[in-house]
């Protein structure tokens, strides 16, 4: 990783570039597939099975019985895991439930909102070599939480079937439905539907960039997402109160995502940057994803600072999707944090904690979208709906206010829909 020492604050957006992410180009590339899924359904799926997945089957679905069967060849030791991964989940998005509270405006005018669920939702769970059963629990547990009536499963085809974590996360969650279909062509399913997928009216979950995409061409087509997201990343801030080893360990917990993600570092000494540049060249040498994991760090950087300000501000720039603190003095500056996707305080909070089962979502903004965005809650799953209920002495009260400032807009048919109610008080 290159080091940079004391960056000219005005230069902090080129230093903290992302990888290219060719976005353009790309929706060119699955626009005729998403179309092929609209106009011929379960066919063109079966088409794409086979052509981007080998996966020779006409059928794709699999059903709740299924699951269930499929769920029995997980290991026990990593159902009593996935069992407490998904307490967690459970009871971190149980407190998130709202209260609606009614609000008298004035005498007469009586204001609330109700929480609906959103009816149809469609999970999208990448598969391959490192299939994410984890982000089964984070979206189809806050989802049933919310009271969503459909839950569809999209992960893509393998030879070898289903995989079982994926089965058992599935099962415990409540899904019924599970869809064998991977990258553009699945959005493009959940969004359109077929004779098979049914039609969702919101998309979750994390992809590729070519999962990314169909997402956002989905939006265009009136379809809701959860979020813009890329590749995985992670900043961590550390000071001479961190352990090098624990730093390595985190920054190679996100480059082995894939070779477009990127880990950043800030330090405040010199020497902390070339203990942690140690530290990572013994760890990378006995990762399985040790290829990968090396790309990424080539698009990484670390900076060495000498004040909690220039990191703080850095971090900011960033919009971090994971943010790890390891300082002493990790409070006070978790508090100055404006964007960030999640962060983790400390030498003892792991960015992998919240990846499986400390309970907060780890489905998050990346791409600098940390500076709109939330991460996944239980609102994602949700719809606020606002009421009022007007008696006739609040009509009376706020009445003459409506009349003035709907001729003011020269909107007098909204005014009349207030005096002829007056008129007849």
């Amino acid at each position: 990783m290159k080091i940079i020492e004391n960056p000219n604050p005005n230069e902090y957006s080129k230093h903290l570039q992302r990888p290219v992410f060719e976005l353009f180009s790309i929706f060119e590339k699955i626009k005729p597939i998403m179309q092929k899924i609209k106009l011929e359904g379960d066919s063109a799926i079966i088409e794409f099975n086979k052509k981007f997945d080998n996966f020779e089957s006409n059928s794709f679905e699999i059903n709740k019985f299924e699951i269930e069967k499929i769920a029995q060849n997980c290991s026990l030791e990593l159902k009593k895991a996935i069992q407490q991964a998904a307490e967690n989940i459970q009871l971190f998005h149980s407190s998130q439930i709202p209260e609606n509270k009614l609000v008298e405006t004035m005498q007469g005018v009586r204001c609330w909102q109700k929480t609906v669920a959103i009816q149809n939702v469609g999970l999208y769970i990448p598969g391959g070599t490192a299939p994410l059963f984890s982000t089964v629990l984070m979206l189809a547990i806050p989802a049933k939480i919310a009271g969503c009536r459909e839950i569809v499963i999209c992960t893509p085809p393998d030879k070898n079937g289903l995989n079982p974590a994926i089965a058992y996360s599935a099962m415990l969650s409540g899904v019924e439905k599970v869809m064998q279909i991977g990258g553009a062509q699945a959005i493009a399913a959940l969004a359109y539907g077929t004779e098979t997928v049914p039609k969702v009216d919101k998309i979750f979950g994390p992809g590729n960039q070519y999962v990314t995409a169909a997402k956002q061409l989905a939006a265009l087509d009136g379809v809701a997402i959860d979020l813009p997201a890329g590749p995985s990343e992670v900043l961590v801030y550390a000071d001479e109160t961190a352990n090098p080893e624990f730093i390595a360990a985190d920054l190679l917990s996100q480059a082995e995502h894939g070779a477009d993600s990127q880990v950043i570092l800030i330090v405040t000494s010199k020497k902390l940057a070339y203990l942690v540049s140690e530290k990572l060249e013994k760890q990378l040498d006995i990762l399985p994803r040790k290829e990968i994991a090396k790309k990424a760090l080539e698009n990484s950087k670390i900076f060495v600072v000498n004040s909690d300000n220039k990191a703080i501000n850095m971090i900011n720039e960033y919009a971090p999707e994971h943010l790890i603190l390891s300082i002493k003095n990790c409070n006070v500056v978790q508090e100055k944090i404006l964007n960030a996707g999640s962060i983790f305080l400390g030498n003892y909070s792991p960015e992998s904690a919240g990846d499986y089962a400390s309970g907060t979502n780890h489905t998050l903004p990346t791409n600098g979208y940390a500076k709109a965005y939330s991460g996944v809650s239980l609102d994602s799953f949700c719809k606020k709906i606002t009421v009022q209920e007007i008696s006739k002495e609040g009509l009376k009260n706020i009445g003459k206010t409506i009349e003035i400032m709907a001729e003011a807009e020269n909107l007098y048919a909204h005014k009349n829909a207030v005096s002829i109610r007056l008129k007849s008080i």
